[in-house]
């Protein structure tokens, strides 16, 4: 339990997102003894939020409690995003269009569409 409970404590301390970090409280309060009812009001979450990142913690430990979408790899290097980001921060008002030229002609990147 003391080990459970210095596990979650270091990763509370990281720099994690707040959904993770909102299991991690959760899981940390019920170990502790509090009642899920009081967790969830707390938290703002359900008693099956309290009890199913619990029981991911309880089986897989750390791993459990974290994101599984790691997201999809970028296009850019991060020299290249470096490099857009000062190109729009020279600019004086940003134009959706412009951009999409200036990162077609500079690195290749073609948009399907303007939404993504």
């Amino acid at each position: 339990m003391e080990r459970e409970m210095a596990l979650l404590e270091s990763f509370i301390k990281s720099d994690i997102d707040a959904r993770q970090l909102k299991r991690a409280i959760a899981v940390k309060m019920a170990l502790s003894g509090k009642i899920y009812h009081e967790i969830s009001q707390m938290l703002g979450v359900s008693n099956f939020f309290v009890g199913y990142w619990k029981k991911q913690f309880k089986t897989k430990g750390i791993a459990g409690i974290q994101l599984g979408h790691k997201g999809s790899k970028g296009y850019l290097t991060a020299r290249q995003n470096t490099e857009v980001i000062e190109w729009l921060k020279n600019k004086e008002y940003w134009n959706l269009d412009e951009l999409v030229t200036y990162l077609a002609q500079g690195f290749g990147v073609i948009y399907k569409s303007k939404q993504s």
